[in-house]
């Protein structure tokens, strides 16, 4: 599959480039002009965009998406609007009516519940426009929602659903390899995942 990811600069999107192409798919690494590129494989193809303003056409050709972006620890209220959940929403839209199969996001714990009084609460409650909006847009989706993460590699060995400790970690290492599970598999099809690392390494 062709598989559009924004975010692949960032620590977790790079993983998740690195997975899909070893598993043999064609990611496509969505990147601003400013992104340092050196950490993505040669041979994958990169394709110009922003996510604060993104082309009709940013999609062309793909079978998938996964939107892996964020704006960043410390970023202001108004950038994490403008990434998190306005350039979601619009990447959402853009794969919807291009006939891409389907959209994976990457979301957050808390999400679909966001505690107003919570130091991310700003960040949940962009988490959450963009998950509902991405649940109506018609579009078959995918939407995994990890514990706090970690840059650690992981073992492979992930808790999921509602036995997930909402206090727990989640290598980026084990959430790459779930978020191509994702773009991959039927089962994960319409469901929305919440998940931790059991092990890290």
């Amino acid at each position: 599959m062709k598989i559009l990811v924004a975010g692949s600069t960032g620590n977790t999107g790079v993983r998740l480039v690195r997975e899909l192409h070893k598993r043999g798919h064609q990611p496509v690494a969505l990147v601003r002009e400013s992104s340092d590129t050196s950490s993505l494989p040669d041979e994958v193809e990169q394709r110009q965009g922003d996510l604060t303003n993104l082309a009709d056409d940013v999609t062309q050709g793909c079978d998938a998406v996964v939107f892996a972006a964020g704006a960043g620890g410390g970023s202001s209220e108004e950038m994490t609007d403008k990434v998190d959940r306005d350039g979601a929403i619009r990447l959402i839209d853009i794969a919807a009516n291009s006939g891409v199969e389907r959209f994976v996001m990457l979301s957050s714990i808390g999400a679909g519940d966001p505690d107003p009084g919570s130091d991310l609460a700003h960040y949940l409650e962009a988490k959450h426009a963009a998950d509902e909006h991405l649940k109506s847009a018609g579009i078959d989706y995918a939407i995994l929602r990890p514990v706090a993460l970690t840059n650690a590699d992981g073992g492979g060995d992930v808790r999921l659903g509602d036995a997930v400790d909402p206090q727990g970690k989640a290598a980026r290492g084990d959430v790459a390899r779930l978020l191509a599970d994702a773009v991959e598999g039927g089962e994960w099809s319409g469901r929305v995942t919440r998940m931790e690392s059991v092990m890290q390494n």
